[in-house]
């Protein structure tokens, strides 16, 4: 249960592990981000494969941890892990694959958005499910996978996309059978690891340097809406809602 990194034939493979769902408490956002970084420094590898284990990639924060924590400590520590995660999946030094199973929901899109390619099963589904939990965030990285205007309305009603609809947009590379999503994802990064290692290493950093949205800057002005919206209470009041319904 965790955080793991397997390295091999210059790919490393960090597979997230947190049942049930794959939703991170703060210190697993912050191994992650963790783990995602050193993978980069590593002069041995020359593509990250980031996959999870379970029925879905990644459910967001772990709501259950935020509801029991006094204050606002679990809130302002989410937003901190999310935003280191999300920040070391761009800033990694090597390409980033996200391999994207079922859910992929709240964190999960700012993960896949900030990847550099995304390889996803026939059954993985993306959204936001933010305004629910009332909260706000990773519409930053969503308006990375879809049009401007399907962005808003996943936002304003919390519906999902398939794999397939991302891939008609040419944000998700590969849709492929479940069973089939780590050798898929392993495959694009093996093709990117078999490069110049030094090349691909600039060519990643010359890519985020032509990038028209600072996605750093950009997801932390989401981030104090969220602080807002706690303030006047609409947080508490939804995240409680979400698990007096038995979810999460």
């Amino acid at each position: 249960m965790g955080v793991s990194t397997t390295t091999r034939d210059g790919v490393a493979e960090i597979v997230v592990d947190a049942p049930p769902v794959n939703a991170l408490t703060v210190a697993g956002w912050h191994a992650l981000a963790g783990a995602v970084l050193a993978a980069g420094r590593d002069p041995r590898v020359g593509a990250v494969v980031l996959r999870a284990e379970g029925p879905g990639f990644n459910a967001g924060v772990d709501i259950k941890e935020m509801q029991r924590a006094e204050g606002h400590t679990a809130l302002v520590g989410a937003n901190r892990g999310c935003f280191a995660a999300f920040a070391a999946v761009y800033d990694c030094e090597v390409p980033v694959v996200a391999a994207v199973n079922g859910h992929c929901l709240g964190g999960g899109v700012g993960l896949a958005g900030n990847a550099d390619i995304v390889v996803a099963s026939e059954d993985a589904y993306f959204g936001l499910p933010e305004v629910d939990r009332g909260a706000l965030g990773a519409a930053t990285h969503l308006a990375r996978l879809v049009p401007q205007h399907l962005m808003r309305a996943m936002v304003y009603t919390c519906r999902t996309v398939t794999a397939a609809e991302l891939h008609h947009h040419g944000s998700v590379l590969e849709v492929v059978p479940a069973d089939g999503l780590r050798a898929a994802a392993l495959e694009v990064a093996a093709a990117i690891a078999a490069k110049d290692r030094y090349v691909i290493r600039r060519a990643k950093e010359s890519l985020n340097g032509i990038d028209p949205v600072d996605v750093r800057r950009s997801y932390r002005y989401e981030q104090g809406f969220t602080f807002e919206l706690n303030l006047v209470g609409a947080g508490d009041e939804h995240r409680d809602a979400f698990l007096g319904e038995g979810a999460g």
